[in-house]
């Protein structure tokens, strides 16, 4: 419920302007690694808000331990993007290897699925991601 209440008053009254986030694309064969958010607003990828003495991998690394329990090893920044679907934000998606065991978090329990189960519950300012990543590989 805050966090619904917080994105509807930050999208109405976006005080600090876009805020700066970071979200990891982790992959096991044609699968991908999302969270089943508890919030009830669908999938997204692991991932979340910098904090403002974090940079966008620091803030990838701490998100994805956080949501997935997975560590991550190696990563690589693939593209940034701008949205204002749900707030005006700059998204940096990295591609990550991470290790260890998953296990659900206060935000949402990770899935493991395929780009075309994501798709359609994916939070709106996230689906440019699938399109990206698909022109990729």
């Amino acid at each position: 419920m805050l966090s619904r209440t917080c994105l509807a008053v930050y999208s109405r009254v976006p005080i600090f302007g876009y805020l700066r986030a970071a979200v990891a694309i982790i992959r096991k064969d044609d699968l991908l690694l999302v969270i089943d958010r508890s919030d009830g607003r669908g999938f997204s990828f692991p991932g979340g808000l910098l904090w403002p003495w974090e940079n966008s991998k620091q803030a990838m690394k701490r998100e994805v331990l956080e949501e997935t329990g997975l560590l991550v090893e190696q990563s690589r920044l693939l593209f940034e993007y701008r949205t204002s679907a749900d707030i005006l934000c700059i998204i940096a998606v990295f591609e990550a290897e991470a290790g260890g065991g998953l296990k659900d978090s206060w935000e949402g329990s990770p899935r493991w699925l395929a780009p075309d189960q994501i798709q359609p519950s994916l939070l709106p300012s996230q689906k440019e991601i699938i399109d990206r990543i698909s022109d990729l590989h």
